[in-house]
């Protein structure tokens, strides 16, 4: 240990005595390192946002949804099927194998949402009382509707935390009124925030439940108006046993869909484990390339490194003849050519590490993209510019240790 700090501390020296060169040279693995580092807090971060999203959807359902058309080729459809409907629900019920029950979803669309103090713009769903079960998300005040509110089709609502800030400010919401279109609904719970606004993952929307209303499914289809063309259910979310494959089942209800609608694919099937392997192989793929370009910003500064080492052995050639003079064997000229190589990638890395966290703090930033900072990604990438500044000062290391002493002596 002894001998390590005594290298290290002469190894400093030298760099301090030439600190131009010293930051030119360590220039090559700063970039390096900070690349690194950004792009894994960047890859972290957006695969911690897919796993979120979908989280929501949830990694055992299937969803079905509607699809949506213009006017005239809804009227051409309407003629062979009828979209999405409670029949759908039943037979996916009681013909899949492997589906433990079926949740379906009814979007409103509302030209009003209003309260006694206020407004807002909103999206309605009617759903059923177990669609707490299919979809994750959390009550900051009240309760969810039951199979009671369903079957007495009950005039109540869950609200997101945005729409009740719309209609309610401060004052407490629970009890109080809301009215869609020409119906009024009293509040009976509240949505806790949600800090993921909405997005898309492989191309399907996740929408977020800060400004969503929630009401009985059966008082959405009975009370609320909407448009006879459309599907008379928005989205059916089928639950799965935990045995049941998820990409298998998803292939059984469309075939079974298939059948019912007369042929017509008015429908789409999200299969979100699917989607969950399929954003893995697309993260893989981000890391790979972007951790090649890294990895050529490291080979440069390794590059660097090995060059003011050979440029170094250059000019201490004579001071290398006095030390084996003086009793300094190969070993320890070449240990001291190491270390020194050792403390430019350490510098260098040290400096790349707070690049990259700054990169992926800026990011974070001006960029609203996620970033994940991790420990392991910081060891990573400091360890791998400090393997690859030892490896480029070795052979200047081999070069200086096999000088011969007298010759060296003799050197100008």
């Amino acid at each position: 240990m002894r001998r390590l700090l005594d290298a290290l501390g002469v190894a400093f020296d030298n760099l301090a005595d030439h600190k131009l060169r010293t930051l030119l040279t360590t220039l090559g693995m700063m970039f390096g390192v900070g690349a690194v580092i950004a792009m894994l807090s960047i890859g972290a971060g957006a695969e911690r946002e897919a796993l979120t999203l979908i989280d929501r959807l949830g990694i055992r359902n299937v969803v079905v949804r509607a699809k949506t058309y213009k006017p005239d080729e809804l009227e051409e459809i309407r003629k062979k099927s009828i979209g999405l409907s409670q029949r759908d629900v039943e037979a996916i019920e009681e013909a899949v194998p492997g589906v433990d029950f079926a949740a379906a979803r009814l979007e409103i669309e509302p030209y009003k949402v209003l309260s006694g103090g206020g407004k807002t713009k909103a999206r309605v769903f009617g759903v059923g009382y177990r669609h707490r079960e299919v979809t994750p998300f959390a009550l900051s005040e009240g309760r969810m509707f039951d199979a009671a509110d369903e079957r007495d089709h009950a005039q109540v609502a869950v609200i997101g935390a945005a729409v009740r800030r719309e209609l309610f400010g401060a004052d407490p919401a629970l009890g109080k009124d809301l009215k869609i279109n020409d119906v009024w609904f009293e509040v009976v719970g509240v949505l806790a925030p949600e800090a993921t606004p909405a997005s898309a993952v492989q191309g399907v929307a996740v929408n977020s439940t800060e400004r969503e209303i929630y009401l009985p499914l059966t008082t959405a289809l009975r009370k609320l108006d909407r448009d006879p063309l459309k599907s008379p259910l928005t989205e059916i979310v089928v639950r799965l046993t935990p045995k049941a494959p998820a990409r298998e089942t998803g292939a059984v209800v469309g075939t079974l869909l298939d059948r019912l609608h007369g042929g017509v694919v008015d429908y789409e099937i999200v299969v979100p484990e699917a989607l969950l392997q399929h954003s893995a192989q697309t993260q893989r793929l981000f890391s790979l390339v972007m951790g090649l370009i890294a990895g050529i910003s490291l080979l440069v500064g390794g590059i660097g490194i090995m060059n003011i080492m050979l440029a170094s052995v250059l000019e201490q050639t004579r001071e290398i003849g006095v030390r084996r003079a003086v009793g300094a064997t190969r070993a320890d000229i070449r240990f001291q050519f190491l270390v020194t190589a050792f403390a430019l990638a350490l510098l260098g890395g040290l400096l790349g590490v707070a690049i990259g966290v700054g990169i992926a703090r800026a990011v974070a930033a001006y960029a609203s993209w996620p970033t994940v900072v991790t420990t392991w990604s910081l060891a990573l990438s400091l360890g791998v510019s400090v393997a690859v500044g030892v490896a480029s000062g070795l052979y200047p290391a081999v070069r200086a240790a096999r000088l011969d002493p007298i010759a060296a002596l003799h050197s100008e």
